[in-house]
């Protein structure tokens, strides 16, 4: 078993190493520059696309209620926990390259929805199915030719394999382990009686497919992440006079090293960087197999609704994360640079301290809700991705079978320690990137052209 875990390390160590966090960036900072950043010159056209009821074309659910599936599957734990492990680890600093991170990721987000919208297919069941695989087979083979397209089709296969193993983990039974462990911590919920409520909730959703998750996330993540502002926002204004200080110990932090153990510059980017990425997903292409299924037939309009991921996710709800954290005196750095944590908190417990530190009788029931809600919603999301990954690889048939698997699993994550579990979706989950990374760097021409031909057309 200790190999094994080894092993396992070795693998997870390269997914979410320096290599691969160097390509993730700068994949979005290509696909910034060939779009002109279309992430902030458009993000007020994104909101209003995003409401707009102009929007008709042939899909399962609407463009906001792809968005809300794609948010619900990345705003989860990594808002709470991954924050806090980040700057545990990081230092302060680290917030800044998660922006960082955040800022050149919505070009990615929107690449990634407009390549899922221009070559997904419709199904046997008269659905549609779309994502990296589907953009990588097809995509490559219009672009380049029949050799790439058999390319494309067995690395799209891989990312299929890579999706399909980490929702059984981390779109699964991680969430699912939090869900009981919170319900136990907060309320003494018995985790047996909370993984059946658990099972029974995902399968009550699921069994309708992606309209029933498109109908529950569309409400589920408003809420949740709109309650969670506010309670965030409440202790920002009760603390207000710390909120300068929170930015300069970020920005201060950024570029130097004292704070973190060590003393390695490249620990406070690595954290951050990683932990961005892992927060919205931003390069790993699970969000659009959520926005293949939009309700629109423009690629790039549905682009620009996706490079709202990026800047809810992680500018908004991370950030807010954050700042609770720096504000709450938890976190202090010395007049030498070094940086020192009340009691060694990190990950979830970080989080909740600072919160009912601030924001007493209060503040531990907002992130203990908060991640009920969030590791809840990323299942629904988690277990669509995965069901069209398998899709992909087995059939329509297979996913029948796949949806009991889900459900039973749920059960069974939620009941005890599951730390193997964790490393190998996490391992699992960047993997993932690699192939999308191939295929939107390869395709990236072709968004440049088609981004240009609806700009010199519509705006």
């Amino acid at each position: 078993m200790a190999k094994f875990e080894a092993i396992v390390k070795v693998i997870s160590d390269f997914a979410w190493g320096p290599f691969m966090i160097v390509l993730l960036v700068g994949t979005g900072i290509l696909l910034s520059f060939g779009t002109r950043f279309i992430q902030f010159r458009k993000l007020g056209y994104a909101f209003k696309l995003l409401f707009s009821k102009d929007i008709n074309g042939d899909g399962d659910i609407t463009p906001f209620q792809s968005l809300m599936t794609s948010l619900a599957a990345t705003i989860g734990t990594g808002n709470i926990a991954g924050v806090a492990s980040a700057i545990a680890a990081g230092g302060p600093g680290a917030v800044f390259w998660m922006w960082f991170t955040a800022a050149f990721g919505g070009a990615t987000k929107y690449s990634e929805a407009l390549l899922a919208l221009k070559y997904r297919i419709t199904n046997e069941k008269n659905e549609k199915s779309g994502g990296p695989m589907y953009y990588l087979k097809y995509g490559l083979a219009d672009n380049y030719g029949e050799r790439a397209g058999k390319f494309g089709s067995i690395i799209g296969w891989c990312f299929a394999l890579f999706g399909l193993f980490a929702s059984f983990g981390i779109g699964n039974m991680a969430q699912a382990n939090s869900v009981a462990t919170s319900l136990n911590v907060t309320f003494g919920i018995s985790p047996k009686i909370a993984g059946l409520g658990i099972a029974v909730a995902t399968g009550l959703v699921i069994i309708g497919g992606i309209k029933s998750i498109g109908n529950v996330t569309d409400k589920i993540v408003p809420i949740m992440a709109i309650s969670y502002i506010l309670g965030a926002s409440a202790v920002l204004i009760l603390h207000a006079d710390k909120i300068l200080t929170a930015f300069s110990m970020i920005f201060t932090n950024a570029f130097s090293s004292k704070a973190v153990t060590g003393g390695l510059i490249g620990t406070v980017i690595r954290y951050g960087v990683a932990r961005g990425v892992f927060s919205n997903e931003a390069g790993l292409g699970s969000a659009a197999i959520a926005h293949a299924a939009s309700s629109n037939d423009d690629p790039v309009s549905q682009g620009i609704i996706g490079s709202l991921g990026s800047f809810i996710d992680t500018l908004i709800i991370c950030t807010m994360t954050a700042l609770v954290i720096l504000v709450s005196g938890l976190v202090n750095i010395d007049a030498s640079g070094s940086m020192t944590i009340t009691d060694n908190l990190t990950s979830s417990a970080l989080t909740t301290t600072a919160f009912s530190e601030t924001l007493p009788n209060v503040g531990g029931y907002i992130v203990s809700l908060g991640l009920m809600f969030f590791a809840f919603s990323t299942i629904l999301g988690w277990y669509y991705y995965g069901s069209k990954c398998l899709e992909y690889i087995a059939g329509l048939k297979a996913v029948s079978i796949y949806k009991i698997v889900f459900i039973v699993l749920c059960y069974f994550g939620s009941l005890g320690s599951i730390d193997i579990v964790w490393s190998l979706s996490d391992t699992f989950n960047g993997l993932m990137a690699i192939p999308n990374l191939i295929g939107l760097v390869l395709l990236s021409g072709f968004v440049f052209k088609m981004t240009k031909s609806y700009e010199s057309k519509n705006l």
